[in-house]
């Protein structure tokens, strides 16, 4: 038996650590993993589709074979996957009820790199619809409530896996980040989340499925080490889609080095010139500062490249590929767009995404390739850029709402919310959130570091150094309602 009060306290590298070292079973952590689920996910809506009796089952099988321990550092873990993400035998809604019923026949790319080291999949997790907001309140599953005060927002698109992470059921789990999902969440519910670098990790296997390349699969966790040997089980050994970037033999490894001293630019100023709250440029003033206090060069700038034609070129391909997913099952169910049942932004979304040429794609295409290379020459002087991840704190539920009567207002406000994200899934750079602030009503706020292409290592090299410098509650023990 793992008590909840040892079970809170450990990341996911000491659980396997305590299942490795036979200090408890499998069983006893998939338990206290469920226990916690079945606790807190009334409150939070964070787990759509549970998968515990399976579960429990993989983890007694796991107790009796201690050899199938041998297939990574983190086998016999229980483990959340995003309903984006397809497990096969479980449901993938995509936070849609266009997908209601529908359940996998196959594992995604990166679900099968985490079944053959060894997880178990305890569930999927709640996103918005196709994962296009920046807030988890599909109409489809319900509303993701924030643990550290359930009136306010996760963060989107990941917002089940953060809540989940953030409420204690399990110490990391799965996220994907097409425009900033793994950083958002990360950032509203005081955890960390990398976006690794395009090219680095197990992704789908079809430009589709990945967004052309503006979608990465990694997780949010509690701790840095969980994300970087997490990092070690989806990295690819050959590429696929895209170049492959240089990584370590272990990025759980290269984590525990000190970072040299870096390069560090300091951007506080909103791309498109909305207002940044307070709160958002104390947290980058802050990291600024302490990253200065390491010993690090910290210099201010006011924005790396033109933001306006990236997001024009983003905006278009995420709209194609929106409609993408969308038209193959108006096909298999015989219904029109306007009878999609899809979310009013969404349905806007496919509509334009349906009247894409192919002229407008390559455009597109092409105009992310002179980002990145725009990109990669501001990083010839510069290591590192400092950043918000969102221009304001956590939102309170319902102020972005996908079914506005006022799409304008939804649109506004989308712009105002966020602006600093997208970037980096243009350019394919890894972009990593890391917890430094809080509001004074005890709200997190993330800060946003970014680096090179191929400077994943660097980032959580870092983040390990910021970690340890000032370090953050690991989860909400006292879930505030409101």
């Amino acid at each position: 038996m793992l008590p909840q009060s040892e079970y809170l306290t450990l990341d996911a590298t000491a659980l396997a650590e305590g299942i490795h070292r036979q200090r408890f079973r499998c069983t006893d952590v998939t338990a206290a993993a469920i226990a916690r689920a079945e606790a807190v996910n009334p409150a939070i809506n964070a787990i759509v589709a549970d998968n515990y009796e399976a579960a429990l089952a993989q983890a007694a099988l796991v107790d009796k074979n201690p050899a199938l321990l041998q297939r990574s550092n983190f086998a016999g873990l229980p483990f959340l996957i995003k309903d984006l993400t397809a497990v096969a035998g479980l449901q993938q809604t995509n936070g849609s009820r266009l997908f209601a019923g529908f359940m996998a026949t196959r594992n995604g790319a990166i679900t099968q790199k985490y079944l053959d080291a060894g997880l178990f999949v305890l569930g999927k997790t709640n996103t918005p619809e196709f994962g296009v907001t920046l807030t988890t309140e599909p109409a489809a599953n319900g509303v993701t409530r924030n643990p550290w005060n359930l009136a306010y927002s996760t963060g989107g698109s990941s917002g089940g896996a953060a809540a989940a992470v953030a409420a204690g059921i399990v110490p990391v789990a799965h996220a994907t980040d097409g425009g900033g999902s793994i950083r958002i969440p990360a950032a509203c519910c005081g955890l960390f989340g990398l976006k690794p670098s395009r090219g680095l990790t197990a992704i789908e296997e079809t430009l589709g499925e990945c967004w052309s390349g503006m979608s990465v699969g990694h997780v949010v966790s509690q701790t840095v080490r969980d994300s970087a040997g997490f990092l070690d089980l989806i990295k690819l050994d050959t590429p696929g889609l895209f170049p492959q970037p240089p990584a370590p033999a272990s990025f759980l490894q290269a984590a525990l080095s000190a970072p040299r001293k870096l390069r560090i630019a300091v951007q506080t100023t909103h791309p498109f010139g909305e207002i940044v709250d307070p709160d958002c440029v104390t947290a980058v003033s802050n990291a600024a500062q302490l990253c200065a206090a390491l010993g690090h060069d910290v210099e201010t700038i006011t924005a790396p490249l033109d933001y306006q034609p990236v997001a024009r070129a983003m905006s278009r391909l995420i709209n194609f590929h929106v409609w993408q997913a969308v038209a193959p099952r108006l096909k298999a169910l015989n219904k029109s767009l306007p009878a999609s049942g899809l979310e009013a932004s969404t349905l806007i979304m496919a509509e334009n995404g349906s009247k894409t040429s192919a002229d407008d794609y390559v455009q597109a295409r092409d105009s992310l390739r002179m980002t990145e290379l725009k990109m990669a020459e501001f990083h010839r002087r510069c290591d590192v850029i400092i950043s918000p991840v969102l221009a304001k704190v956590p939102a309170k539920l319902g102020w972005l709402d996908m079914n506005s009567s006022d799409m304008q207002q939804y649109i506004s406000r989308f712009k105002a919310y966020s602006g600093f994200t997208a970037l980096y899934n243009g350019s394919g750079q890894p972009s990593m959130s890391v917890p430094l602030h809080r509001t004074a009503d005890d709200l997190p706020v993330g800060v946003m570091f970014s680096a090179g292409w191929g400077n994943d290592a660097l980032l959580l090299q870092l983040a390990r150094q910021l970690e340890h410098a000032q370090p953050w509650p690991r989860y909400a023990k006292a879930m505030v309602v409101p």
